[in-house]
């Protein structure tokens, strides 16, 4: 059975930005599109629960939602095929259900009713938080449009746990003629202690960690891929920042999902929430083999 792409809808803003964006994925991949929207999510985005609430009138809207998403789907791509399901279940629990079989799982950055302060909605945040396929959230000013900068980032930390994320990043690169910027942060303790002496051996090793770090992620994986053009991108600081500052420049930054079991259940590390809140460009989440 062919897996296909699945966005999530809601009727706001960056729902459709994310629409428009897995549209254009679809056609690249040559995958059909299925649009899901949770039939709660009026109640669980800015809408006080209400007995009175006219449980049939909410059913015709999201009906109408998504009928209206598929036709913009067509309107913008009548080659792509496309279903639309409106899903008895909150939009969060909806897509992370959706992810046992989809080939992606696509979300806005904010939905409707979200506090105007938040940086991302909390069902994206979830979503990104637990689903078994890659996640894309569709973020920053161009996050509706593609190819603007011609270049894929892909965040790589510890290369034994990188091989995912870098397959699905140069994926991504080769399907859209992009360059693709390999991305690893170091850091020199010594630069972080006040008045620190130039220690130039020191950064040296650093710097060569980093370099033979992206030597071990890269080179199976590229191998077959002659057509991308790769780059080995060392930087001295911190992981948040050197992919933050990447995101200006790139049409999709893509990263490890890095999760673990809390109090409050799975969540997120500190590098996964900082570019998902804050990245200037598409942020794809890649789940571990």
């Amino acid at each position: 059975m062919e897996r296909e792409l699945t966005v999530g809808v809601d009727g706001s803003e960056a729902g459709l930005q994310a629409l428009d964006w897995a549209v254009d994925e679809a056609v690249r991949c040559g995958v059909p599109l299925r649009i899901v929207h949770g039939s709660s999510w009026e109640w669980y985005e800015g809408h006080e629960p209400s007995f009175s609430l006219n449980r049939d009138a909410v059913r015709q809207h999201a009906e109408r939602l998504v009928e209206g998403a598929a036709q913009h789907v067509l309107d913008r791509a009548r080659a792509v095929r496309v279903t639309a399901q409106v899903l008895p279940d909150e939009p969060a629990a909806a897509l992370i259900r959706e992810s046992g079989s989809a080939l992606a799982v696509v979300v806005g950055s904010r939905g409707r009713g979200e506090l105007a302060g938040l940086l991302l909605g909390s069902v994206s945040l979830s979503v990104a938080a637990h689903a078994e396929c890659p996640v894309i959230v569709v973020r920053g000013a161009a996050a509706g449009r593609t190819g603007v900068f011609g270049r894929v980032t892909v965040g790589v930390g510890d290369p034994q746990e990188a091989a995912s994320a870098v397959e699905f990043a140069l994926r991504s690169a080769e399907r859209r003629g992009a360059a693709l910027d390999a991305v690893h942060a170091w850091r020199c303790p010594a630069h972080e202690v006040p008045d620190h002496p130039r220690a130039e051996d020191l950064m040296d090793e650093h710097r060569s960690r980093a370099e033979a770090a992206l030597a071990e992620a890269l080179p199976a994986a590229t191998a077959d891929r002659a057509v991308v053009a790769v780059r080995r991108v060392a930087v001295e600081g911190r992981s948040r920042t050197a992919l933050l500052d990447a995101s200006a420049r790139s049409d999709l930054l893509v990263v490890g999902a890095h999760r673990r079991k809390g109090h409050l259940g799975m969540h997120l590390g500190p590098v996964n929430h900082a570019v998902l809140h804050h990245a200037k460009c598409p942020v794809a989440l890649i789940p571990h083999d």
